[in-house]
């Protein structure tokens, strides 16, 4: 298979009120990537749009956002998952050997958007919606509860997740103001006031405005676009059952899934060992610790005790992952692209010393029902 390679990247910076629109942002992160990789419109063959018509509040969102997102007189189409899932399709459209750059574009507008009732729409309509009782507050709580009573996990263990993602997020100048907090307490943590028990305030990743977009090119052509392209050597993806009755909460089984695919085509053996950095889209701060343990980093219910720290033995999140800020339909892709920053050396205060290979990860779904993963390599 041809490798494909990330060749550009551009992330607006995260604000919990935007003050200028959706299409200035969408305009400023797919400008910002061709210009980082010295490109023109001209260069475009196929565009990929990452938004949600619920979030967006009409039908066929992305209609409006074709030419400021390149999509004029090019191939354009959009996935209304999260933005990792469109680096999938994107990824797709270039191995069919039919276009030689795709832009890949994903993001939203959180103030503009009544985020927890909208996803209210992802309950089953004739029993869980009338009543509200189950929504994707209340499975987060139903997620982490499940975790700290099968592993004996504290919830100051949680905690101190949230702490190092807000002091690692306050050393990313793209990070959500609001979530730059580098002199942050367990204590700050747990008494932040409670989103659905045991789930607080601040394990939550706050919903904010931000556009990120990303370019891809086969082997040949990434090679004459800069001379550090960042390959995708694997994916995986699973979606697991929709009921959340139906599953095992204390744990996540389409990330496990995805990762034995992922490093299947990586040809990762030893994951724990081969991995220098991850960053990982932690809707709740207990996802970070369940998908570290079904992404073979730890054992299960001993995610807590891997030094993930930016100069520990597996970074996990060095950016501030999504507590840093969670740009709805942008987070996943965003996670690439800080993973993609990690391994070209252009991760400033909190880049991870010698990283050559990465993963990356986006999600869907309440308590993380679908699940994708790349593993990046450096050139």
């Amino acid at each position: 298979m041809e490798k494909i390679g990330i060749v550009g990247y551009y992330q607006v910076k995260m604000y919990s009120d935007a003050n200028y629109g959706r299409y200035e942002m969408i305009f400023e992160a797919s400008r910002g990537a061709l210009d980082k990789a010295g490109l023109k419109k001209k260069d475009i063959s196929t565009v990929i749009s990452c938004t949600n018509d619920y979030y967006d509040g009409r039908t066929i969102s992305n209609c409006f956002t074709v030419e400021v997102g390149g999509g004029y007189m090019a191939d354009e189409s959009k996935v209304e998952m999260d933005g990792a899932h469109a680096v999938l399709y994107g990824l797709m459209r270039v191995l069919s050997g039919n276009h030689n750059l795709a832009v890949v574009w994903g993001g939203s507008m959180a103030s503009c958007c009544p985020y927890h009732s909208v996803r209210l729409y992802e309950t089953d309509p004739t029993w869980e919606r009338p009543l509200a009782y189950v929504n994707d507050i209340t499975s987060a709580g139903f997620q982490m509860r499940a975790y700290m009573e099968k592993y004996g996990v504290t919830a100051e263990e949680i905690a101190k997740v949230v702490v190092k993602n807000k002091k690692n997020a306050a050393k990313n100048p793209l990070a959500l103001e609001e979530a730059q907090l580098a002199n942050l307490s367990v204590k700050d943590v747990l008494n932040s006031g409670i989103h659905a028990d045991p789930v607080t305030e601040l394990m939550v990743a706050p919903p904010c405005d931000s556009v990120a977009a990303l370019l891809l090119a086969p082997e040949k052509q990434a090679l004459k676009i800069t001379d550090k392209p960042v390959w995708i050597k694997g994916v995986g993806y699973n979606q697991d059952t929709y009921y959340l009755g139906d599953r095992d909460l204390s744990g996540c089984k389409s990330m496990n899934l995805a990762a034995k695919m992922a490093y299947s085509a990586a040809g990762i053996k030893d994951p724990s060992s081969e991995i220098d950095v991850a960053e990982l889209f932690e809707a709740y701060a207990h996802e970070e610790l369940i998908f570290a343990e079904e992404l073979g980093f730890a054992d299960k219910g001993k995610g807590a005790e891997i030094n993930s720290a930016i100069n520990g033995d597996l970074p996990i999140n060095p950016s501030g992952g999504a507590l840093g800020g969670n740009p709805l339909c942008g987070t996943g892709l965003i996670r690439v692209i800080e993973a993609v920053k990690q391994l070209t050396g252009e991760a400033g205060e909190y880049q991870v010393k010698g990283a050559k290979k990465a993963v990356a990860s986006g999600q869907i779904g309440m308590c993380a029902q679908n699940n994708i993963l790349y593993v990046l390599e450096a050139n």
